[in-house]
């Protein structure tokens, strides 16, 4: 009976403490598409891209209901950093659909003029100004949205002093922006204004201790994402503490108390749940100790025993990256590891891929360039007899002739492609009922290798992994010299996903392969299920630069990259890795064996 009454009372006051307008919300996931293209076209930076913002704990006056209910403690507010663009994951301050839904567009258009903030309360007012005065159609938004977030605010008769004061110079900046440039101070927070954007989240001093380079992040903070949110996380420097020793007084087992059973119905469990008690933290603190005890929260890192992993080749290949803070290449900062996998046994094509196979190597073989006799050449296989019965009847002739030869070479296409495939653990995600994504990249490979053997041009196939800098797995599955066949299928259907995906050393390394060739035309095709990451720093906006520098250094070498994705978020930014024109996104899954070939013909200028 307790429990129940409590929570109609908890219903009805929270009812009562509301100030949004739940009938009206508007979610990000709705228009984050839009926004990420608006943001771009309005001279944003594109390489960020767009995520929902943690709410942020703010000290602002709260009304009776409003600390009863515990409510209006959390705002969240817009702001951005050198990786992302943080928006509230859903708008409800005014009661109109339309001006949440305009609210999200013009928080998006002032963080593209306003990339950076030294004083929230001024810097918002002068971006305001500069965006009316450079984007005039923004302007009958603005003053609506103004008018509807003034009648949100709180009335100045229920304010006294200097939060009064404060109070009325934020509206006069709203009504008037850049008539204020100071702001007075004032017992607690002023309530967020909607409109304006605020500074990131303070940082904290990293600790004296620093891990190696292959093992630290970009600072002494972290970021691990918690259901659909990032937290933030602090590095807390133990590693000089120890266990210590247990000292305890003896009489401090007496007691006057006396025991009493109580029966808690209902006890928290931190250890069973510890998702549901990191929501409840604004900082998670990390520690630096490596023998620190496992997390109930983990990701597995272990590799595969050397006897159940694949055969290494050589010491590995050391790698370049590129750090978009300094601008530079650290050199022999990625270690890559060519992999083979040896225990892969020889294996025939798929019963259910034999039809589809069969169609694509007829389709393909059409392009494979036939014999044809060249008369009147200057050396081959035979005498041109024609040629000669005319070079000995001519009366003035010459004394030499050199073009009395047939030649029947063969001719060949100018061209070469090398296949790099992301087999990361996001692969195995499923698909619908037993299908796995990497069970559709498996079927890819091995239809465009069957493909691709009909017409007879020089292919290669290689699949990457990695886990963190210091080990970046590159697969060899099918090389140029190799002629395809049950061996190089053996390997490309043994193919399995594993760890994390840093993309720009496997783009590099692949460059290098495919400069081997001498055909006129390169192509170097990415399959990919999602963004360049790692557990390191490669995590966000700096595997987004490396990857794309990486991809510059190909187009430099005269090569043609080219990335199709199954990754519905693609086009939010493979447009700034890839360029418009060089990337597709298959909406399908299940279509990207089918659609992989045809890409081929397309890229090539085959396509019918």
């Amino acid at each position: 009976m307790e429990e129940f009454v409590g929570e109609l009372w908890h219903k009805l006051i929270t009812r009562q403490a509301r100030t949004d307008f739940e009938a009206a919300r508007v979610q990000l996931s709705e228009l984050q598409t839009q926004l990420g293209l608006y943001f771009r076209a309005l001279g944003g930076d594109p390489g960020k891209g767009l995520e929902g913002a943690d709410s942020r704990l703010l000290e602002t006056r709260r009304r009776l209901v409003q600390r009863l209910a515990g409510t209006h403690r959390r705002f969240p507010v817009c702001w951005q950093d050198e990786r992302s663009l943080r928006l509230p994951p859903s708008i409800a301050c005014f009661p109109e659909a339309e001006l949440n839904t305009s609210l999200y567009f013009w928080l998006t258009a002032l963080s593209a003029q306003l990339p950076r903030i030294g004083h929230w309360f001024v810097d918002n007012q002068r971006a305001t100004l500069a965006l009316l005065e450079k984007r005039p159609g923004l302007a009958e938004g603005y003053w609506r949205l103004a008018d509807a977030t003034l009648v949100s605010r709180p009335s100045l008769d229920t304010l006294q002093g200097a939060e009064r004061e404060r109070e009325m110079v934020i509206q006069q900046a709203i009504r008037q922006p850049g008539s204020v440039d100071r702001l007075p101070l004032a017992k607690g927070d002023p309530l967020p204004v909607p409109l304006w954007v605020y500074p990131a989240p303070l940082r904290a001093l990293a600790p004296s201790t620093r891990d190696d380079l292959e093992d630290q992040g970009d600072g002494s903070r972290a970021e691990e994402s918690l259901e659909g949110s990032r937290k933030q996380a602090e590095r807390f420097d133990d590693s000089k503490q120890t266990d210590g020793l247990l000292v305890f007084k003896l009489e401090c087992l007496f007691s006057w108390a006396e025991q009493v059973e109580l029966d808690r119905c209902q006890e928290e469990n931190l250890e069973e749940d510890p998702g549901s008690a990191a929501e409840d933290l604004d900082i998670i603190s990390l520690s630096r100790q490596r023998r620190a005890g496992a997390a109930r929260i983990k990701f597995d890192l272990d590799l595969p025993a050397p006897q159940q992993d694949d055969l290494p080749l050589g010491e590995g290949i050391r790698l370049p990256e590129w750090d978009h803070r300094r601008q530079a290449l650290i050199n022999d900062y990625c270690l890559l590891q060519p992999m083979l996998a040896d225990d892969a046994l020889p294996a025939p094509l798929p019963e259910h891929l034999r039809r589809q196979a069969r169609q694509l190597k007829d389709r393909f073989a059409l392009l494979r360039p036939e014999r044809r006799m060249q008369r009147r050449q200057p050396q081959g296989e035979e005498i041109d007899l024609d040629a000669w019965m005319e070079f000995c009847t001519q009366p003035t002739r010459a004394e030499t002739c050199h073009n009395l030869y047939l030649d029947r070479s063969q001719p060949h296409r100018d061209l070469a492609c090398l296949l790099l495939a992301d087999l990361s653990l996001s692969t195995e995600a499923g698909l619908g009922g037993d299908q796995r994504v990497i069970d559709v990249i498996r079927d890819s490979l091995v239809l465009f290798a069957e493909a691709l053997s009909g017409s007879r041009d020089p292919f290669a196939i290689y699949g990457f992994s990695s886990i963190k800098n210091k080990q970046v797995r590159y697969q060899l599955l099918k090389n140029f010299g190799e002629r395809y066949g049950d061996e190089a299928r053996g390997r490309l259907l043994a193919i399995k996903p594993g760890f994390y995906t840093r993309m720009g050393a496997a783009i590099r390394q692949s460059t290098a392969v495919l400069q081997t060739q001498k055909a006129s035309q390169r192509l170097l095709l990415i399959l990919s299920d999602g963004k360049p990451n790692d557990i390191d720093r490669y995590e966000g906006r700096y595997g987004i630069e490396d990857t794309r520098q990486a991809v510059l250094e190909a187009r430099q070498q005269g090569l043609q990259p080219f990335c199709v994705t199954i990754d519905d978020a693609g086009n939010d930014y493979l447009p700034y890795l890839f360029g418009d024109r060089g990337y597709t996104v298959i909406s399908d899954p299940d279509r990207l064996p089918v659609m992989l070939p045809r890409l081929y013909l397309n890229l090539t200028g085959n396509g019918r």
